[in-house]
Order: structure tokens, then sequence, then C-alpha cells
């Protein structure tokens, strides 16, 4: 063959990969001129494999990806395709960098029959090898079933446009973007697919290539234009005060409404916030475990706030505790409520190796809830009442007011700081900045046996 047709045969597979919708949303997602295909010739069977994976940046940040391309036979998986995208997983081990992957697929090419069975196999195999090493955003834009959903929802983070389906099996009626916000296996849900393409780019931006490289810092002014807080203030209204100014993203908003859990730029630093209010159900527990394993997995600091009485599920709690206690990232609480006994303990306190613990004047800190040191340390205070019930309701107000004060707290070491609600923001940038050099080393061990 010349040289002249190899030339026009080129140009003619270029320009037909250009024209589909897998090459069109990579175009979306990397800095215009910056992504660099690989393994572009691959054929499965007598045609293209059906995805394109390579390189590029977003807003100067380099990234892999591959993308399921649904105009090639449905995108379905094949030995090819796997092999292209193991490819993209070797190169990130190598080189450091995170890895998008944008599914769109009908599902496996079924006359493979073992070597495609055989493919998903290593490509899970990869994807999970790889956790912790560099982010695994999951860019969901169309069907992804079966095997597919399992490396998908494997990711750091899943993001899913309104249209896409994620399910284990192909007919589920619970396979939608809203379902899988709802379960905890899909953090953040788009309208469209440029929301969701434009959403996987801020992340790309916000977190750090890889485990090794630190939270980034955005250049940025660090504004926070937020109206100062008052002892009334919820959660989500001290993350906003804390947080540089349209910076919170939130992560798993229709899951463990509890707890909020999201990443936002502190000073221009990545910062995850876990706020806890009211009663912590088991949902709210894994999800919030999950995202601190997250974030100490990248070396991305932890602003906990609390507000919260009990926990709902011992098994969920034990887990959400052990992430804390292995959490090795900088850790600073600040307790805008109440914080009693078990939560005290696991999300807030030395049980939870905060590096700082604040409480705002305003709080009530103890290792044992109001109800339970008054009637154990108290409950001689009742004989002869002739209205225990009442009489016991203000013993537990009592002692509320006296032995649960954060400066009581403070001075018998459970905490390090009482600040005033609009101190709050000052006081976590100022501790932020000097843990920012933390270093620990752990027992040598493979990994914690945890509740799972």
């Amino acid at each position: 063959m010349s040289l002249a047709s190899n030339t026009e045969l080129l140009q003619t597979s270029r320009d037909a990969a250009k024209n589909t919708s897998a090459y069109k949303r990579i175009s979306l997602l990397f800095d215009e001129g910056t992504f660099n295909e690989i393994d572009a010739f691959a054929k499965s069977g007598d045609k293209a494999a059906e995805a394109i994976v390579g390189f590029g940046t977003v807003e100067g940040c380099p990234a892999y990806v591959f993308a399921q391309n649904s105009d090639v036979d449905g995108g379905a998986m094949s030995k090819a395709q796997a092999s292209k995208i193991k490819k993209i997983y070797d190169l990130a081990v190598k080189t450091g960098a995170p890895v998008i992957g944008i599914y769109d697929s009908i599902g496996g090419r079924l006359n493979e029959g073992g070597d495609m069975v055989a493919a998903y196999g290593e490509i899970l195999l990869h994807s999970n090898n790889l956790s912790g090493v560099v982010p695994q955003i999951a860019l969901v834009l169309g069907p992804c079933i079966g095997t597919s959903a399992m490396i998908a929802a494997g990711s750091d983070v899943v993001v899913m446009s309104k249209k896409a389906e994620l399910a284990i099996e192909a007919g589920s009626e619970n396979s939608s973007a809203e379902e899988a916000a709802k379960i905890g296996v899909c953090q953040i849900v788009s309208e469209t697919e440029e929301e969701a393409i434009a959403k996987v780019r801020t992340l790309v931006t916000s977190l750090p290539s890889n485990n090794l490289s630190g939270a980034p810092i955005v250049d940025a002014l660090g504004m926070n234009s937020a109206a100062p807080l008052t002892a009334a203030a919820s959660t989500r209204d001290v993350i906003t005060a804390i947080s540089d100014d349209e910076t919170f993203i939130e992560f798993g908003k229709q899951f463990g409404t509890s707890v909020i859990t999201g990443i936002a730029q502190v000073t221009g630093t990545t910062t995850g916030f876990v706020a806890y209010e009211n009663e912590i159900c088991a949902d709210a527990c894994a999800k919030a475990a999950r995202f601190v394993r997250f974030c100490d997995a990248f070396a991305i600091p932890v602003v906990s706030i609390v507000n919260a009485k009990g926990f709902h599920s011992l098994r969920e709690a034990s887990k959400l505790s052990n992430a804390y206690s292995e959490a090795t990232t900088a850790k600073v609480t600040v307790i805008t409520g109440e914080a009693y006994g078990p939560v005290y303990i696991a999300v807030a306190g030395r049980g939870a190796g905060a590096d700082v613990t604040m409480a705002w004047a305003s709080a009530s800190v103890s290792p044992i809830s109001p109800a339970t040191g008054a009637m154990f340390l108290w409950n001689d205070r009742l004989a002869g009442s002739s209205n225990p019930v009442e009489d016991r309701k203000k013993l537990i107000k009592e002692y509320k007011e006296k032995e649960t004060c954060p400066l009581k707290a403070a001075a018998e070491g459970y905490i390090e700081d009482v600040i005033l609600p609009e101190e709050t923001r000052a006081k976590v940038v100022a501790n932020l900045e000097m843990l920012s050099g933390k270093r620990v080393s752990r027992l040598p061990k493979k990994h914690a046996n945890i509740q799972m």
C-alpha cells in the first residue's frame, strides 16, 4: 500500500473517531487540543475496539480516560476493549495521574464467551488494585450494567447524568441515577451530560493527582463572604462559613442524610468536610466512613462538624470509628452543638485521633450523655420525689448545664479550645495550616479488620 493510501486511511480513521459520541465527550472533558489517543487502531474483530482511551489535561492537570463508545456495537465489552483500558491503568500507576472512566455500554460481547468474562475480571482487578493510589472517577452517561457497574461503583467518585443507568442486573427497575444516589452508589447526579462532564472537570482540578502528591492548592483569593455564624447555625451553614465561596462539592446528598460530606477549598487548599447533625443513622455512618477513608488515602485534611446525640447502628458506628482511628491525615473537629458519649468518642475526641478539637461556647460536650450522667451520678437526689418523671427531666437539664459545659471539658482535657461561632473559619484555617506538615507512622500491617 502506498504512502498516499496510508495517509488517506489514517485521516479517514481519525475523522470517523472524532464523529463518535465517545470522542465528543472526551473533547468536552479535556482542555482543547490536549487529548492524545492511545491504541487508536486496535481492532475488535473487523471493527474498531469499542472504547477510546488516552490522556490529556484538565485545566492543566494531567489525566487518563477511557470512554466506552456506544456508536461501535453499543460499546460492548470485549477482549480488545479490556486490553486498551488495562493499558490506561498501567500508565496511571507509572505516572501517578487520575483515571476517568466514561461508561456507556450495552454489556459484554457474548460471542467472545470466556474471553469476555476474563476481560471483565482483569479490569476489575486492575481497578481495585489502583484504588487509593490515584483518584478514579466514574462518569456514567448511558447504560452501565453487570460487572461494568461493579467497576464503576468501586471508583472514588461516581458522577451520573439523569438519563444514565447503573445496576448489577440488566432490566432492573432500580437502575436510575436517582436510585443509585439514594443507595449511596452514586455521589453526584447532574441534569445533563454537559453538566456531569463539567463536574468531573472540577473534581480533577480539586483532587490530588495521586496518594503521594498531597492536597492541591488552587491559585485563588480564598475569599469567604458568608454572614458571621451564630449559635443557631446549622452544620451546612458552618461548612459555608469555613469554605471559600462557591467551592463546596457535596458527595452523596440523597444518601445518609444525617451527615453531610464533600470537598471544598479552604484558603485555596482542598479540604474534606464531614458534618453530623441529630441522630446518626446507619447509612450516614457508612457514608462518612467511606468519605474519611477516601480523604485519608489522598492526604486530604478532614474537618468534622459535630452536633449529634447518638448512633442508630452499633455495626455502622464501629465502622465509622475505625475509619477515623486509622486515618492519619490532618483532622480538625468543631463541636457546634451536642457531642456526647459514643459520638464524642468516635468522631470528635481522642478516640477519633483528632489533632485538634474545638467547641463553641454554646456547645455541650461530655464523654457520657446527660441522661446517663444524671442517673448514675445524681440518682440519689430523686429519692423520695413526689413526681419522679418531671424531677428526672429537671435533673438531666441541670446536669447538662453544669457538667457538659465546654469550658469544663477543656479544663479536663477533652477538647483543646473553646471558641465563638464567628471565630470558626479563622480558627480552622490556623489549625489546618499548622497541621499541613503532619506525618504519622503506623504499626506494620496489611490493613485493619473492620465491620463492613
